[in-house]
């Protein structure tokens, strides 16, 4: 069971790395910009741990397949997209609102690991996920208020807030399912080399495709994520625990019961959102949440 306190403490890291993402989003950098530096600062550091790691255990660098690279590129992408997506969300709804959308990728994670790991998930797991996936939608019907009425019939559901929150669920779902399948690609008996050198081939890639196209299409943004290096390097460096738990959960566990666990997150991401950015929420919103959190606690019964 050691991949639910590492599962916990990503969605912990994690909470703080969209936190510093959202500043920089609101302060200083585009949405590419403050995607950015969450791979500009975590793949160097990803890059020293898995070479500190090799010399300390004396092990070699393990083989690379072209079904681990298939795999960790088509998850790295998933991933780069997400991120986008959710940086982009925190423009339209609250930081708890926007990290409750993103949990959308639990039921979307089973989905994908069903079909291309054909990883079943128990009836208990599905009832969790199906609990939880009905607080996400009742999240997408936005606030009312007088200078912003809620769009009429389907428009308070399917909105832009809505397509980016599930847009990330979907992507990010892809993108755990591609970690899971490339860590268990490499040959080796070590969990922690297996998850530190997925990390470290992704990261590297992200960072490469994410500079290049901001160098072709936002090409300030570089200089300007480059300046903010004091919190941008601290995105990293929470980047590059949460991802590494990440990886490691998914190397240990079914991908869609570690997305599930880590919606513990939602309550991280509340905390933060009331007590650093002073936001606050409806009673639908709350009882959305609270939904949320009850499939989190099925789907731990479901393992047991």
């Amino acid at each position: 069971m050691l991949w639910i306190p590492v599962t916990v403490l990503a969605a912990f890291a994690q909470t703080g790395r969209f936190m510093l993402q959202r500043h920089l989003k609101v302060s200083r950098l585009s949405t590419g910009g403050a995607t950015l530096a969450r791979f500009l600062y975590s793949a160097p550091l990803v890059a020293l741990l898995v070479a500190g790691y090799l010399a300390v255990t004396g092990q070699a660098l393990p083989p690379m397949s072209g079904a681990f690279w298939t795999a960790a590129l088509i998850g790295g992408a998933g991933q780069l997209l997400a991120t986008l997506c959710v940086v982009a969300l925190f423009a339209h709804r609250s930081f708890a609102i926007g990290i409750t959308f993103k949990n959308t990728e639990v039921v979307l994670t089973a989905i994908t690991g069903f079909l291309v790991l054909g990883e079943a998930v128990s009836p208990l797991g599905i009832l969790a996920i199906v609990v939880g996936f009905v607080g996400v939608v009742l999240l997408s019907d936005p606030p009312r208020s007088d200078a912003a009425p809620a769009p009429a019939g389907l428009g308070r559901f399917f909105n832009r807030a809505a397509a980016l929150g599930l847009g990330a669920g979907a992507l990010f779902g892809v993108s755990a399912v591609g970690y899971r399948a490339a860590s268990l690609a490499l040959p080796s008996d070590d969990v922690f080399l297996r998850a530190s050198v997925t990390l470290a081939v992704v990261t590297a890639a992200q960072t490469l495709a994410l500079a290049a196209w901001l160098a072709w299409r936002e090409p300030g943004q570089l200089g300007r994520v480059l300046a903010s290096w004091r919190v941008s390097s601290l995105v990293g460096i929470t980047s590059m625990i949460g991802s590494l738990c990440w990886f490691t959960a998914f190397t240990l566990q079914t991908a869609a019961y570690v997305r599930a666990v880590g919606q513990v997150e939602l309550v991280f991401s509340f905390l933060a959102s009331w007590l650093v950015f002073g936001e606050r929420t409806t009673r639908r919103e709350g009882g959305a949440v609270a939904l949320i959190l009850v499939s989190v606690v099925l789907i731990v019964l479901a393992i047991r």
